[in-house]
């Protein structure tokens, strides 16, 4: 708890990241001493492999990978989870226990975590591009979902009130992994971050009812913290998204076949590309910047090079600022974790309902590989899979300089208009290269 405390800010994330991971070799460690503990060799052996594999994986994780990094452990952790119920209530079954709470929990914590096992697999694999990031829709899924969901409840329903049947219970495991991947097929685009954090949440709660049946009063509470915490982070994503949850799990964000330029007669114009000289040349006379990250800026890895071009700007008597949408990237924090990494002033990161009343008073925007979070068409376009989605005004500033490989749509597949407003300059090319020569060219101006 105080571990999740320290975490609330930035200055002290370090050390409750730190807190926690002592926290845990300790819970580990004194697990080994409880009294009737058995099996300790194979204990001590996933002890060894577990750590070593979780120091390896930690050290070897680009940053831009680390949104399937947390879909993986959670996963882990969900099918950890299911798996001690499994062997609880094989337990119970032969040993004839009839405790309803016992065989309750037991019987939620196995759905809860199957569900947010295999569900956070397809995420893992979505964001790893093991398959596409885009929603898999088919005809009659919802009914489908409906009947697995109904299914399910039929049999806790039974498991818990009639009969205590394995054959039974394992029917139900099958169809928790089945639910789970059903679940997240349909989810993609910019509804990854929430659908994350939502799975987060189950593994939280599926560990909080694992600690009813063991009678382990710290994993209940721990797991009741996880899983109250990435409920809020859910509802808020949902709340800065527009959107309700039900609508993220069930609407299929980014599946519609049009973008928002081919769906509609929206403002139309052509693309103006120019050279990183010519783009330093409109820094170097504006007064006020606004820098927007975004999940181009993590491939690239270009914070740093972000961070130096914004020291150069500030040192022409330049104020620059950070605009971080809540979605952006592709998981919670994924833009205040890097612009951390360069050690970027967390005062200098504003979020959009504070940045968004500055822009039309901003000289120049700079939006680094973001897309989906900057489009207009959010605004208007009742065609558009984003439509009523907050976004960061970028287009109401003076200027609007995007860095940006190519004219490809973003992780929804929505075409962005910003893009050809009159307004608005693309500077074509890697983020790191282009942000590092155009650092270069400010400084000899």
């Amino acid at each position: 708890m105080l571990a999740l405390k320290l975490m609330n800010g930035p200055k002290t994330a370090r050390n409750g990241n730190l807190l926690a991971a002592a926290g845990m070799g300790v819970a580990l460690l004194a697990t080994f001493f409880m009294p009737g503990i058995k099996n300790l060799e194979w204990m001590a052996l996933a002890f060894v492999v577990g750590g070593v594999l979780g120091t390896w994986s930690a050290r070897k994780v680009q940053m831009t990978a680390m949104p399937q990094m947390v879909a993986l452990f959670n996963g882990l952790g969900g099918g950890a989870v299911a798996l001690v119920a499994l062997l609880e209530y094989r337990n119970f079954s032969a040993e004839g226990v009839t405790d309803a709470v016992k065989i309750s929990t037991s019987v939620l914590s196995l759905v809860i975590g199957s569900i947010s096992f295999s569900g956070s697999l397809v995420a893992y694999a979505k964001l790893q591009e093991l398959m596409t990031g885009r929603p898999i829709t088919y005809p009659g899924q919802k009914v489908l979902n409906f009947l697995f969901l109904l299914g399910a409840a039929g049999l806790i329903v039974s498991l818990i009130a009639w009969t205590h049947s394995m054959p039974l219970f394992y029917v139900l495991l099958m169809l928790a992994l089945v639910l789970g991947v059903t679940l997240v097929l349909p989810i993609g685009g910019a509804d990854m971050p929430v659908v994350i954090s939502l799975l987060n949440s189950f593994t939280g709660c599926a560990a909080g009812l694992a600690g009813f049946v063991l009678g382990n009063t710290a994993l209940l509470i721990g797991g009741g913290l996880v899983g109250a915490s990435g409920l809020i982070l859910t509802l808020q994503m949902c709340k800065a998204m527009n959107r309700s949850l039900e609508n993220v799990i069930f609407g299929a964000f980014g599946g519609g076949p049009t973008g928002a330029i081919a769906a509609t007669a929206g403002p139309q114009g052509t693309v103006r590309s120019y050279s990183v000289e010519d783009a330093a040349i409109i820094f170097a006379s504006a007064n006020s910047v606004i820098i927007v990250p975004g999940y181009g800026m993590a491939v690239a890895q270009a914070q740093h090079v972000v961070k130096e071009l914004a020291n150069k700007l500030e040192e022409k008597g330049i104020d620059v600022k950070y605009a971080v949408h809540p979605v952006a990237g592709r998981m919670p924090g994924h833009m205040n974790v890097l612009l951390a990494e360069a050690d970027v002033p967390y005062e200098k990161l504003f979020d959009l309902d504070e940045i968004n009343p500055m822009m039309p008073e901003t000289d120049v925007a700079l939006v680094i590989g973001a897309n989906d979070v900057v489009n207009p068409a959010a605004r208007y376009d009742k065609n558009s899979p984003i439509y009523g989605m907050p976004i960061l005004d970028v287009d109401k500033c003076r200027t609007v300089i995007v860095s940006k490989r190519s004219m490809n749509p973003g992780f929804a597949g929505i075409d962005n208009e910003l893009f050809l407003l009159p307004n608005t300059i693309m500077v074509f090319g890697n983020a790191k290269n282009t942000i590092a020569s155009l650092s270069s060219a400010v400084e000899q101006i």
